[in-house]
């Protein structure tokens, strides 16, 4: 067997041991590792955290519903090719050749790279339901054809490939069976607190703990669309700590309650409860 680089958390990412686990099993395997959570729990910056302790170059492709899986491998601009064949004097290259009209995607960036690279395929459940299957082949071999040269792409070394989803929608079996799966749970107080720490280790004890405490607060009414999350904490204790917030104001009423709550009916639903006195804490 041979050894393989470990990721043992990151300064400014805070990864319970399970987590851990499930990113050194990808990476000793050589498989996708599929995170799933939602959103403001750290999956995107799993992969960010990844390639910077281990040194490594991250390649990220962000996934929209108008993605198709070729965008990731390469491009033909067929177009360009017969503009310039109809003003070859303006075009500065050989028009004949093929291969300067092709274009590597992500996947094929992170193929031919000359070290092995950290890659993230962001929110692959945004795609259209065949996105993940037309993947298959290329992220189980690590390689993938181009007709128009006839060459077949094959990864000089196997990036640490890092998928996340948000479980908008079912991903096909058939992807599943390729990839080490992980859930990444929504952190409790004590990790919370961890996170804080590392990211605000300057801030006022008791406006964390109050602020803290309100959040959870939020999280608990299950009535709400869109719960906040971790990075919506984040960004609630610095305007907290910007504007002066005092800690017992945080207990009494809810302070920039938008950089938490983000829609319409949630805060609708949060101004009836206050109105019938119930409270959130």
């Amino acid at each position: 067997m041979t050894s393989f680089d470990r990721f043992l958390g990151a300064d400014k990412y805070i990864a319970d041991d399970a987590l851990l686990a499930s990113v050194n099993a990808a990476i000793a395997l050589e498989r996708p590792l599929l995170v799933r959570g939602e959103p403001g729990t750290g999956k995107t910056m799993l992969a960010r955290a990844i390639a910077e302790t281990l040194g490594k170059r991250l390649v990220g492709w962000h996934v929209k519903s108008t993605t198709s899986a070729t965008e990731g491998l390469y491009s033909y601009d067929v177009v360009q090719r017969l503009n310039d064949s109809r003003f070859p004097e303006d075009a500065g290259r050989d028009v004949s050749d093929i291969r300067a009209y092709i274009k590597m995607g992500v996947l094929g960036q992170a193929f031919q790279a000359d070290e092995q690279v950290v890659l993230l395929i962001d929110e692959i459940d945004k795609a259209d339901i065949e996105f993940p299957n037309d993947l298959l082949r290329e992220l189980d071999e690590m390689a993938f054809s181009i007709p128009e040269l006839d060459e077949t792409i094959t990864a000089r070394h196997r990036p640490i490939t890092i998928i996340t989803s948000n479980a908008e929608k079912e991903l096909p079996t058939a992807f599943l069976r390729r990839c080490v799966f992980h859930y990444i749970e929504f952190p409790d107080r004590e990790r919370i607190q961890k996170i804080v720490d590392a990211h605000l280790p300057d801030l006022n004890k008791e406006l964390v703990e109050a602020a803290i405490l309100r959040f959870y607060g939020l999280r608990k009414v299950d009535a709400l669309k869109k719960k906040p999350s971790t990075s919506e904490l984040l960004d609630w204790l610095v305007v907290l700590s910007r504007a002066g917030v005092d800690p017992e104001d945080i207990a009494s009423r809810m302070p920039f309650i938008g950089t938490l709550i983000k829609r319409e009916k949630d805060l609708e639903i949060l101004a009836q409860r206050a109105k019938h006195g119930f409270g959130v804490s």
